[in-house]
């Protein structure tokens, strides 16, 4: 099974290469932020906790986070594999995350880390901005806060999966098919390591 957390920055191309990673791999997409919305949209029991703690502008826990992902990994026992997006962003989240996937026979395979300067991503998201109308992505000041943010609290992550040489920085500058190839490449190499 091949298991990728795809991580970068806002503004550094994730959503678009994961589209191009599901397609090419035939793995399931999954998006915690995705997850939460269909199972309060389904009234799931878990959802419905989740939705009393949004509610009231709380974080949901990790425990509910994972067993939505649990419950997730149980409807898909044949699958290639899962492209996790959003998730872990702590330690203790990747700690649980493994422990869950290890019940389920497998691991996590790497963590592609999709590396793009500060300056580059604030252009982008700028861009972004102007087509998207979104207003997070119209204000420099917020922008390079997210990225701070990002930078900060990420960094545990890449120490954790550094740890168990499982984290690989591929550059996010160039075109969506130079960047596309450098992933499939670094998943070709890891591929023959599993």
């Amino acid at each position: 099974m091949l298991n990728i957390v795809l991580f970068g920055p806002p503004g550094a191309g994730k959503g678009t290469q994961s589209e191009k990673l599901i397609e090419k791999y035939q793995l399931i997409h999954l998006s915690t932020g995705d997850l939460l919305r269909s199972e309060i949209a389904q009234q799931t029991e878990l959802g419905m906790k989740a939705k009393l703690l949004m509610d009231k502008g709380e974080l949901v826990p990790d425990e509910v986070v994972i067993g939505m992902i649990r419950s997730k990994l149980d409807q898909n026992k044949s699958t290639n594999g899962f492209i996790f997006d959003g998730f872990p962003r702590t330690a203790a989240q990747a700690e649980a995350l493994d422990k869950l996937l290890s019940e389920n026979n497998t691991a996590i395979s790497c963590m592609l880390a999709l590396e793009v300067d500060n300056e580059e991503l604030t252009k982008r998201l700028l861009l972004r901005g102007k087509d998207s109308g979104r207003a997070d992505d119209q204000n420099e000041d917020i922008i390079r806060n997210r990225i701070k943010e990002y930078n900060n609290k990420t960094a545990p992550l890449k120490d954790y999966y550094t740890a168990q040489r499982k984290f690989h920085a591929i550059n996010g500058i160039g075109s969506v098919e130079e960047i596309f190839g450098a992933l499939c490449s670094e998943i070709a190499s890891i591929h023959q390591v599993i």
